[in-house]
């Protein structure tokens, strides 16, 4: 069993150690030998995984294809993904665009093979991003808050790459279940909110982001500063849920602070 990556303290100290070690730690974990076997397999196999048929029937091929978008828990699913990876994403009609969350959809466009083979640098970028998820997992192992942090943050960043407008990029955040959350809990939302529809919920997400982030606009929220709000927000109400009497007080003060 792979061992959890562990601070000894959580909530917004546990931010601020996290960060201060991240570089080193991820450093650490590349040098793992079961993450090293995996992702080799994978760089030195994706070519001969001309389409998704291939793909998903090689459980190496595709544990760390899934894992690198967030999605391992569906390795059963070889049916489905096999749907998932042909669909056709320029037709709004195709399965892949009407699933509502969106992991599905950065799978597909990555892998391309509704348009033929994977292109060049898939092998990289997907063993990069494979090893990121692994370092986030062990770091939810000990810490789950800290590790739903680190996915909204690296999320948030690749909104800021996104020629989208606003309004689908909260659909985005809606249909995208760890950054949703994480939203959810920087506003205090509870469940209920769930059960509105889905443009009432992009409603209230964005009149709550305005009120606790400052702006609802991606341009704001996807910056450094935005992302640092959102990330201290979400962790003070969890902390203030969670933690101690003694520690609820600075997490109070924080939120007080925003």
């Amino acid at each position: 069993m792979t061992p959890a990556i562990t601070f000894g303290v959580g909530g917004l100290a546990g931010w601020r150690i996290l960060k201060n070690s991240e570089a080193r730690q991820l450093q650490v974990l590349s040098q793992d030998t079961a993450l090293r076997r995996s992702t080799a397999y994978f760089r030195d196999n994706i070519s001969s995984a001309p389409t998704a048929g291939d793909l998903v029937k090689d459980y190496r091929l595709l544990s760390v294809a899934l894992g690198a978008f967030g999605l391992q828990d569906d390795i059963g699913n070889k049916a489905f993904i096999r749907k998932i990876l042909e669909s056709d994403i320029s037709d709004d009609r195709s399965l892949v665009n009407r699933l509502s969350d969106k992991r599905y959809l950065r799978l597909a466009e990555a892998f391309g093979y509704a348009n033929g083979a994977p292109g060049t640098g898939l092998a990289d970028s997907v063993s990069e991003a494979f090893l990121q998820r692994e370092f986030e997992r062990r770091v939810g192992e000990g810490d789950e808050n800290l590790r739903l942090a680190l996915n909204a943050r690296r999320e948030m960043q690749a909104l800021a790459g996104r020629d989208s407008s606003d309004r689908t990029m909260w659909f985005e955040v809606l249909g995208n279940p760890p950054l949703r959350k994480v939203f959810e809990n920087a506003f205090g939302f509870g469940d209920s909110y769930g059960k509105l529809s889905i443009d009432r919920q992009a409603e209230e997400f964005t009149k709550a982001s305005e009120r606790f982030l400052g702006s609802a606009s991606f341009k704001d929220l996807a910056t450094d500063e935005g992302i640092d709000r959102l990330v201290r927000n979400f962790l003070a109400r969890s902390q203030l849920q969670d933690s101690p009497v003694q520690n609820r007080y600075s997490a109070a003060l924080t939120l007080l602070s925003s």
